[in-house]
């Protein structure tokens, strides 16, 4: 997954930028720390905004805000606090445009791509208007004589989510809401590299009805980042980012006794059976790895060819296919691919194509060659390597950027073993013809979501999502089921009213039966 920048760059604040605020307690907050960070427009390499970093003065502020409004939320029945995610849903439906544009100004991304965003962050939102249901417990009658025994599910309090550039509106919303439908209160650190639909989402909450301080926003860095997971009054923290950034999370926030989801990176493969539909899967391969740029936890950088006819077959599909891609600012009518987030992004994607060609990989489509939009924009135009080998770095590394790998195998058996063997475990599909490789493959493969002829198997709303080995780090995936699970604590109560029958002390073990 993206990387959520522990240690960003910082710049002097400029004089025409405008300055992004923190959200805290129900209102805008300027920031005092006197320390900014600058947002950019990807497509023209300009700064368009200021986002200030949160000093630990101010993000005690939000914690403390989220804690003081925690005790009349939490005691809210579910059903009002679900009536105030309905009407936030009214309202962001009316404002996906807005958000699509104000996301694919400072990502990148293209309109498109945006508002597809906000649609699968809706759907979270969606889910959790349902909480009353997910809510309810198990009621287990006459477990001993005249004993009844049942349980709950509570709130944990005040809860953190620090979310990454790729998706500034879907992540969040994959954390805030079940949090929020739970009883907990909530406070966000999103990407200091486009800040901006995070407030948004503030001011629709607050008409919606939210109380102040049951959502607050703070941006910031490092130290951010460390406030949250230290924080005494955070119960728990979700995160969504880079593999080292998700382990360093978790393994500092459950020091400090937080319960934490932190999900890591990935590196996705597909592989493409000898039966397969070329074109389908070509179509397939192509919008997977090179949509949003390639900024995209789900996007597969590796194709796995069974076979050389079936290799150089689906290679040629796939060069013909980036032939017609058009790479042009976001806002762009038609544009297929947006920049990348940031020149110093830019430059790392860059840096991988040159260490492709020196361990040998055969680049056969250099992105930097495209017809890209003239202009301080940070461009790059889809890559394509072939001959791609398991110890090359461009094989074992999140790239993060529109670089595919096509790694050629002789059978489906070594296909899955190169899966299994790679530290990542997020997202993998396949795409065949034939239902017993395909079933072999769900079944056996390690990797916590799996595709059938389906290049991006992310989960809807009322499932979950989260991979496998260093691609999720805690036991909880996120959103759907497991995010009810996650945002509450499991609560067993067993009773028994007297009856006027006095049995006596008894110090054994009580037994029930």
């Amino acid at each position: 997954m993206s990387s959520t920048a522990v240690a960003p760059e910082t710049a002097a604040p400029h004089a025409k930028a405008r300055e992004i605020t923190h959200w805290i307690g129900g209102k805008k907050v300027s920031g005092s720390s006197g320390r900014f960070g600058d947002v950019y427009n990807p497509a023209t390499g300009k700064v368009q905004a200021k986002v200030p970093f949160a000093n630990s003065g101010e993000l005690n502020q939000a914690v403390a805000a989220a804690a003081a409004a925690y005790p009349a939320w939490s005691a809210q029945p579910p059903l009002r606090r679900a009536r105030v995610l309905f009407r936030f849903r009214e309202l962001f439906e009316q404002n996906m445009d807005k958000f699509a544009e104000l996301i694919t100004l400072e990502h990148g991304k293209v309109f498109s791509d945006a508002r597809g965003e906000v649609t699968r962050g809706l759907e979270v939102v969606e889910f959790a208007t349902g909480i009353p249901h997910l809510l309810k417990g198990e009621f287990s009658e006459k477990v001993g004589s005249d004993v009844d025994s049942w349980s709950l599910r509570q709130p944990l309090g005040v809860v953190a989510g620090i979310t990454p550039f790729n998706f500034p509106a879907m992540v969040p919303m994959w954390m805030f809401p079940i949090a929020l439908a739970c009883g907990n209160t909530f406070v966000l650190k999103p990407s200091e590299r486009d800040p901006s639909a995070s407030v948004l989402i503030g001011e629709l909450l607050k008409e919606a009805g939210l109380p102040d301080g049951v959502f607050n926003v703070v941006h910031g860095d490092k130290e951010s980042v460390d406030g949250l997971l230290e924080h005494p009054d955070v119960k728990a923290v979700s995160f969504v980012g880079s593999t080292p950034i998700a382990e360093y999370v978790y393994s500092r926030g459950t020091a400090h006794g937080k319960r934490v989801q932190a999900l890591g990176g990935a590196k996705n493969h597909m592989i493409v059976m000898p039966d397969a539909d070329m074109d389908q899967a070509a179509d397939a391969l192509v919008g997977a790895a090179y949509g949003s740029a390639g900024e995209r936890c789900m996007a597969i950088s590796i194709a796995v060819a069974v076979g050389h006819e079936t290799a150089d077959t689906l290679r040629a599909k796939v060069v013909e296919r980036i032939g017609k891609l058009k790479v042009s600012p976001g806002m762009e009518k038609g544009s297929d691919m947006g920049p990348l987030v940031t020149k110093v992004h830019l430059d790392r994607v860059s840096g991988y194509l040159d260490l492709g060609k020196k361990e040998g990989a055969e680049l056969v489509v250099d992105g930097r060659d495209a017809a890209l939009p003239k202009g301080e924009g940070f461009f790059m135009g889809a890559t394509l390597f072939d001959h791609v080998k398991p110890e090359m770095r461009i094989y074992k590394e999140e790239i993060f950027g529109p670089v595919l790998g096509l790694v050629r195998t002789n059978n489906f058996k070594t296909a899955l073993e190169l899966i299994d063997r790679h530290e990542f475990g997020n997202g993998t599909s396949i795409f065949t013809r034939d239902g017993d490789t395909a079933r072999e493959f769900a079944n056996n493969v390690q990797v916590g979501m799996v595709g059938v002829n389906i290049p991006i198997p992310v989960p809807m709303a009322f499932h979950s999502f989260g991979g496998w080995k260093r691609s999720l780090f805690g036991d909880h995936s996120i959103y759907g089921p497991e995010g009810v699970r996650f945002y509450t604590r499991i609560k067993t109560i067993t009773a028994r009213w007297p009856t006027g029958i006095r049995e006596g002390v008894d110090t054994s073990m009580p037994t029930l039966g």
